[in-house]
């Protein structure tokens, strides 16, 4: 197993749509990575004290090659493209060396 993590930072001004998240963006990233190794997915939103992050996703894949194949994917547009539908900041993506 290997990790992707994405995490959308708390900004001033910075909106975050957590229904839409849960509804819609979270389906749509299974649905699109699920064929690359996407084995499961968890949601952290922090308590309602100032935090860095609005929301942090834990996505866990079979392998290494399973994130590089689903980030460059046709499908990588249309889940990057949904971000704008529920914030207007800018989500870090990194790899944990599992």
């Amino acid at each position: 197993m290997t990790t992707l993590i994405v995490s959308y930072p708390s900004t001033e001004g910075g909106t975050f749509d957590r229904e839409y998240y849960l509804s819609t963006h979270a389906p749509l990233v299974h649905s699109a990575w699920s064929e690359f190794g996407l084995q499961s997915a968890e949601v952290l939103f922090p308590s309602s004290e100032p935090q860095p992050f609005a929301c942090v996703a834990i996505l866990l894949f079979r392998d290494p090659a399973g994130i590089d194949n689903a980030l460059s994917s046709a499908k990588a547009a249309e889940v990057i493209g949904d971000v704008k539908n529920f914030t207007n900041t800018t989500p870090t993506i990194f790899c944990a060396d599992d």
